[in-house]
């Protein structure tokens, strides 16, 4: 950066040699102690802007913000790199590979486009659980996801060898989370300058909403939509109003026998009622130095289910432990330690910056938690569970027939899956280890899960296999069933294989409702399977006593969990470890070569080496190709400006807590849907559809996908499946995508309206996508969660916030309604007022101030260019 002497700094010397850093404590004069430590990172970075002029008005709006906390100022922030995952990289490497063609098709040269921002990508979105609980699970799923996914894998080593700064690593290597957290980040890193060398923050941003788990090594990165992260790649500036930062204070340490997992699912439930939607939050106070970077990871893994954009630690010497621990030099981490100390990102216990809101959690006064059935932020207690289960589980009918495979020996509330599984829980290695201390003691008294539960474990890193083995635990595990069946998200995200035949059998034949429990950070309905509703979120040692119970209404703390070998009933204090017990073996499990050598066998995969790829600048695509097409909405945009007020037919009317999950499936392709036919149709194997995640490339599947989770009610037509709507002018119930294909023959514009929270869950830029192919121009809601919104204005749809009258259960919207929205310029201001009516088809007609959901004046241009894609190649074509 050109202008970055005149900007204070200073110098550092140790073993990492001589770099210069910027100066923050002097930027921020006696200001700094009161700042929060996120805010500190985004000051050095607004410091090293090329525009001296933006770099003042950043650090000038950074300080300003302190009082009253809180602040409409505008700032741009540079992350150092973009991580992603298949199934978000994929989507936007066809958006890469079409806008090289139309780059080309324009007269400009495809080669130029590669992006400025350094990207690494994990291949860990689409691994299933085909099978599990078997000594070659590993190895089959492994094999399954090669066969079922090497034609994308093929495309994504094509982007590897022709783009430039995009790194794959292959499938096996682990869950992007676990990847980031062992081996990318550094949380200092050096970059020379013209033969200088500058100590920076190592910060990011990552297409996935889990990306905060990184903030538990004090590194600050936050989770966007692939559409957002499209934008930093190629140079589109990302700003970010000056956050808000809720301060979580921390007491004392956790309880014996209290685990990370019951702390986030504490935090999650404290934030969710406070109201977090989009704030940064920051941990501070004495507890903090109590628990390891493993358990800070746990809790900041789930910043996206309280709400947060970060769930931001300090750096300290838990950090510094952790680095050691993975592998990382000595030069490395005293770099890290005096860089931290130097600006003023050290820990330190008593300090009290200054934050927007600040809450306490007294670590002692935890226990146990779990949260459920449908949402992660409804904690329970363990003696709740029977309550809240029973009714949901209620309503088994007789069987008809014959008893058949032991299906009639299945309980109405049965457990159908058990699984360890996630970053977010697997990452933790204290964690794994009181699973499997548990595993040992339930061995040994000969428990073992009932025949129609299905255990698997899902590990965040292969690493996990040598810590586990090393001191035994790996056996005790797979003993049990819960051998390792894959490295990547697997069951949290939905890709949890087929249930076991007697499950789908009871189910089929008495009309039971089975439950899931597992250790990952989501349980929205259908999520983990589509055919089963409730699911339970608990820590790992909690999954393995629920699989050995088999059932769901159970009080795990008073109820029997199985009977020993002398007939005696075994409870979970039974088998319970200790915390000393998860201390020791924690200690003798760690060899700081684990992370290095795992990953470099994972890494040098002969199936992935060996796998054929293009290395032309331009993609060849394959006209019967059913995971790669080039999408439509890859344009130089609009030839004109859309008209400022437009009147629309509403496409659907959903309620609250509408996710991303609902708008947009990642789960397995039913043959009998939509996309299930067009796929058979152009020629795939009907008993091997693959799941919706591997086919983000192809948009006419994601079409066809949208709005049918089977949880989805439109009120236009409440009584349809899901994924329907009713088209106005004539009155027929239609799938959502034909009704949408007829309005846009008509030259009818669309709008969908909402509830609460609208797009929480992943950060799918698909439910973003798709929804701007339906042709729909706005976004009518209560509320909306931080990441969804951001996609919604990249795909150039605009998302109003509607005042609480307007709610779509007081509206009583019906088919023929129409909603008129006055989008004015002048009215396209940061968070500006947006004039709506509504005209009934009754002919009354109601009006209302709407609030553009506008943060920047980025995000304004973006609206009015059509989206990121656009504004991309009108860059390119212009350099």
């Amino acid at each position: 950066m050109s202008m970055i002497h005149q900007r204070p700094i200073d110098i550092l010397t140790g073993t990492f040699g001589t770099v210069r850093h910027i100066d923050v404590r002097t930027a921020a004069g006696g200001d700094l102690s009161r700042m929060p430590l996120c805010h500190r990172v985004l000051l050095e970075n607004v410091l090293r802007q090329p525009d001296a002029d933006v770099a003042e008005a950043g650090r000038r709006a950074l300080l300003d913000w302190l009082d009253p906390g809180r602040s409409e100022a505008e700032i741009p922030f540079a992350p150092s790199r973009i991580l992603m995952h298949d199934t978000t990289c994929g989507p936007a490497l066809v958006d890469i590979a079409a806008m090289r063609d139309a780059l080309a098709e324009a007269g400009g040269d495809p080669a130029r486009l590669n992006p400025a921002c350094p990207v690494a990508t994990s291949t860990d979105h689409s691994v299933a659980v085909d099978v599990s609980a078997r000594p070659d699970a590993l190895r089959h799923n492994m094999t399954r996801e090669m066969e079922r996914n090497a034609e994308r894998y093929r495309f994504m080593k094509w982007a590897a060898n022709t783009v430039r700064g995009f790194r794959v690593f292959p499938p096996g290597t682990g869950i992007m989370h676990t990847i980031n957290m062992e081996r990318l980040a550094t949380v200092v890193s050096v970059e020379e300058r013209d033969g200088v060398r500058w100590a920076v923050p190592d910060t990011l941003v990552g297409t996935d909403s889990h990306t905060p788990m990184i903030n538990s090594l004090g590194v600050l990165g936050w989770g966007v939509g692939g559409i957002e992260a499209e934008a930093v790649m190629f140079g589109v500036p990302l700003a970010l109003r000056v956050p808000e930062v809720i301060g979580v204070r921390l007491e004392g340490r956790l309880a014996k026998g209290c685990l990370a997992t019951d702390l986030a699912l504490v935090v999650t439930e404290r934030l969710r009622k406070l109201g977090v939607a989009g704030e940064f939050v920051e941990f501070f106070g004495p507890g903090v130095a109590s628990l390891s970077v493993g358990e800070r990871s746990v809790v900041a893994n789930m910043a996206p289910e309280y709400g947060a954009s970060t769930g931001f630690f300090p750096i300290d010497r838990r950090t510094l432990v952790y680095l050691r621990d993975t592998g990382r030099d000595r030069t490395q981490c005293d770099l890290v330690a005096a860089y931290a100390q130097a600006i003023g990102l050290w820990y330190e216990p008593e300090a009290m910056p200054r934050y927007t809101e600040t809450i306490a959690i007294d670590l002692p006064s935890l226990g146990p938690s779990l949260a459920g059935p449908r949402r992660p932020h409804d904690r329970l207690a363990p003696e709740q569970v029977p309550a809240v289960m029973a009714p949901l589980t209620a309503g088994a009918k007789p069987p008809a027939t014959e008893p058949r495979d032991g299906a009639d020996d299945v309980p109405d509330d049965a457990v159908a899956i058990a699984a360890i599984t996630s970053c977010t829980n697997t990452t933790d290695l204290g964690l794994l280890i009181a699973a499997g201390l548990l595993a040992r003691k339930a061995r040994k008294f000969g428990l073992r899960p009932p025949a129609w539960v299905k255990t698997s474990l899902t590990a965040g890193s292969p690493a996990t296999e040598r810590r586990l083995a090393r001191v035994g635990l790996l056996d005790d595990l797979e003993t049990l069933g819960f051998g390792i069946a894959a490295y990547g998200c697997a069951t949290c995200i939905g890709n949890s294989g087929p249930l076991l035949p007697v499950v789908a059998e009871a189910m089929e034949r008495r009309g039971i409702k089975p439950t899931v429990v597992l250790s990952g950070n989501r349980n929205f309905p259908g999520r983990v399977h589509p055919q089963l509703t409730s699911a339970l979120l608990m820590s790992p040692p909690l999954v393995i006593a629920w699989a050995l119970n088999g059932r769901a209404v159970l009080d795990v703390t008073r109820d029997s969990l199985g009977t020993g070998p002398n007939g005696e009933a075994i409870h979970l204090a039974d088998i319970w470890p200790t915390s000393e017990e998860v201390e020791a073996v924690l200690a003798r499990a760690i060899d700081p070569d684990d992370v290095a050598a795992s990953y470099e066998t994972a890494e040098s995969s002969p199936a992935w080496r060996e796998l054929p790829a293009p290395d032309t600048e331009r993609f060849p695509w394959d006209a019967d190709s059913t995971y790669l097409r080039r999408p439509p909405f890859v344009n130089f945009g609009p030839s004109e400006p859309s008209a400022p007020v437009f009147r629309a037919h509403p496409l659907m009317v959903l309620e609250d807590d509408i996710t991303t999950d609902h708008i947009s499936p990642a789960s397995a392709i039913p043959a009998g849907s939509d996309a299930g036919r067009h796929l058979i149709a152009q020629g795939a194997n009907p008993r091997d559809l693959n799941v919706y995640a591997s086919r983000r490339g192809n948009w006419e599947v994601m079409l066809r996908g949208l709005f049918t989770n089977r949880t989805v009610v439109n009120s236009l037509c409440p009584d349809s499946p899901p994924g329907h709507t009713v088209f106005a002018p004539t009155g027929e119930v239609l799938p959502v995508w034909i009704a949408a294909e007829r309005y846009a023959q008509a030259g009818l514009p669309t709008v969908l309206i909402a509830g609460e929270r609208y797009g929480m869950g992943s950060s799918r830029d698909w439910a973003a996508k798709g929804t701007h192919l339906l042709g729909v121009r706005a976004v009518l809601a209560q509320s909306f969660e931080r990441i969804h919104r951001s996609n919604l204005v990249g795909m150039g749809i605009l998302p109003l916030r509607m005042p609480s009258a307007w709610r779509p259960d007081a509206l009583k919207l019906v088919p023929g309604d129409e909603v008129e929205v006055h989008a004015e310029p002048q009215a396209l201001a940061p968070r500006g007022s947006i004039r709506v009516v509504l005209r009934r088809a009754s002919g009354t007609v109601e009006s209302c101030e709407a609030t553009a959901l506008l943060d920047t004046e980025l995000d304004i241009a973006l609206i009015r260019a059509g989206g990121v894609i656009p504004m991309i190649l009108q860059r390119a074509l212009a350099a």
